[in-house]
C-alpha cells in the first residue's frame, strides 16, 4: 500500500500508537462501549494529525472502524461515554475522519483514469477472479463510500481492468469465502464454503488469479488454499493477491517484496506481468 500510494503521488502518515480496530465479531459482542473506544482511539490519532482520511487494506478494519463510527453517530450516549474515557488520557474523538479501504480510496480518490495512466506494467489481459469481501460492501449505510448496488459490485473489477487485466462476473461473486469465526469453530463447513465459490469461479470464468479486497479473504485464497491443496481437499491451485498487491505489481514494485509471501506458487502471473507474456 505505501508503494501504490506513493507512486500515486499520495502522502501516507504513520499513525503513531494505533492499536487494533478491533474485529467487529468478537469484542463488540462483550462491550459495545469498549469496541468503540478501539475505534475511536485510532480515528482520534487521525484526527489530532489533521487527517481527513483513514485507508485500510483489510476489510474487517474497514468494517470495524465504520460500524464504530456509525454507531457512535447514532448513538450520542455511546459517544460521551468513549470521550469520557477517551479523556481520561486527555484524548477526544470527534468524528470527523473518514475510513477508505484501499479500492473505494484507489476509486474515488485517484479514479480509473488516472490509474490507467500510472502503470507501468500491464496485466496483459489476465483473467482476474474478484473476491470483494463481505465486510467492504455491508452494512453499505455506515461506510463512505461503495458500489451504488453492493450485490452487483463493479467497482474491484473496473481496477483490474483499469490494470490491463479482464474481470468478468461469475455467479457466486458476493458469497462469503467462509473466513473469519466460522473458520476458528468449524474448518471443515468454513473450508467447504471457499472449495463451492472457487470451484464456480472456476468453471465459469477460469480465472488465472483470485484478486481480494481483503487480507482476511487473502489468507483464505491463499494461505489456506495451499492447505486444502496439500490435504487433498482441492484438486485445483489457483494464485492470490490483494489488490492491493496486484496494483502494487502493475506500478512497478519489486515482486519480492510485493507478493514474497504467496504459498500457492505465483511465479507465472509475475512472469505475464513483467515478462509482457
Amino acid at each position: 500500500m505505501r508503494y501504490l500510494l506513493k507512486e500515486l503521488g499520495v502522502e501516507v502518515v504513520d499513525l503513531e500508537g494505533a492499536t487494533c480496530c478491533p474485529a467487529f465479531g468478537t469484542m463488540p459482542s462483550v462491550d459495545l462501549v469498549g469496541w468503540c473506544v478501539g475505534s475511536a482511539w485510532n480515528m482520534a490519532i487521525a484526527e489530532g494529525k489533521g487527517l481527513e482520511v483513514m485507508v485500510t487494506g483489510c476489510g474487517s478494519c474497514y468494517g470495524s472502524l465504520n460500524e464504530a463510527r456509525y454507531h457512535m453517530e447514532k448513538h450520542p450516549e455511546i459517544k460521551e461515554k468513549v470521550n469520557e474515557i477517551l479523556g481520561s488520557v486527555g484524548m477526544r474523538y470527534e468524528g470527523k475522519v473518514k475510513v477508505y479501504n484501499i479500492y473505494n480510496y484507489l476509486y474515488d480518490f485517484i479514479g480509473i483514469e488516472e490509474l490507467k495512466k500510472a502503470v507501468k506494467y500491464p496485466l496483459n489481459g489476465m483473467v482476474c477472479g474478484v473476491q470483494v469481501g463481505c465486510h467492504n460492501l455491508w452494512p453499505s449505510k455506515a461506510y463512505p463510500a461503495n458500489d451504488e448496488n453492493t450485490f452487483q459490485p463493479k467497482r474491484m473489477g473496473e481496477i483490474c481492468e483499469a490494470l490491463g487485466g479482464v474481470a468478468p462476473w461469475y455467479s457466486m461473486m458476493t458469497d462469503c469465502c467462509g473466513m473469519g469465526a466460522l473458520g476458528s469453530l468449524a474448518r471443515d463447513k468454513s473450508w467447504s464454503l471457499f472449495k463451492r465459490k472457487a470451484e464456480k469461479m472456476i468453471e465459469e470464468i477460469n480465472p488465472e488469479l483470485f484478486v481480494t479486497g481483503c487480507s482476511s479473504c487473502l489468507l483464505r485464497f491463499d494461505n489456506d488454499q495451499a492447505q486444502m491443496k496439500k490435504e487433498g481437499v482441492i484438486d485445483f491451485e489457483v494464485p492470490a493477491v490483494h489488490v492491493a498487491q496486484l496494483v502494487a505489481l502493475a506500478l512497478g514494485a519489486e515482486p519480492e517484496k510485493a507478493v514474497g509471501l504467496a504459498e500457492v506458487p505465483i511465479d507465472k502471473v509475475v512472469e505475464k506481468i513483467r515478462g509482457g507474456k
